[in-house]
């Protein structure tokens, strides 16, 4: 599931400068969002963290490492505030509250929060289940199986 939207790069408190930038969500990576930045350069740059850090981003300040998110209010219309931070530097966004909190949900109604383990493949019992039957698993005793 992928949406463009304009996101404003920060400069000063006064100075914004738009960067059109593309939301990325995965069912097969259902614990991650995905941002590619479309700066003048030949390719995108590519930042992924946690949706949860996203989600709660909306209504509270959240994150404590490299990527930091919080509500703000500009000109009376409700942003998101990310913070990124890289060997490269630092950088602030802004993006529209109400275009992000929809795109996050469509994400919500694909993968509630809490089920992501269930669309990791494989999932931990599918490794285990294999791995078990690899083996001969049984209730007999272990030293008893390669007699």
């Amino acid at each position: 599931m992928e949406r463009e939207l304009m996101m404003r790069l920060v400069l000063s408190p006064q100075d914004r400068v738009p960067v059109m930038t593309r939301l990325i969500y995965r069912v097969a990576s259902p614990c991650a969002v995905h941002i590619a930045f479309h700066i003048d350069s030949e390719k995108p740059v590519y930042w992924f963290f946690a949706r949860d850090l996203l989600l709660d981003g909306l209504f509270r300040p959240s994150g404590s490492g490299d990527v930091r998110i919080w509500p703000a209010r500009r000109a009376g219309l409700g942003v998101v505030m990310l913070w990124l931070s890289a060997a490269g530097g630092t950088v602030l966004m802004e993006a529209p509250t109400a275009a992000v909190a929809a795109w996050l949900g469509l994400t919500v109604q694909l993968v509630p929060p809490g089920s992501e383990s269930t669309f990791l493949r494989p999932t931990l019992q599918q490794v285990l289940d294999s791995l078990l039957k690899d083996t001969g698993s049984s209730d007999q005793n272990p030293d008893e199986r390669h007699t």
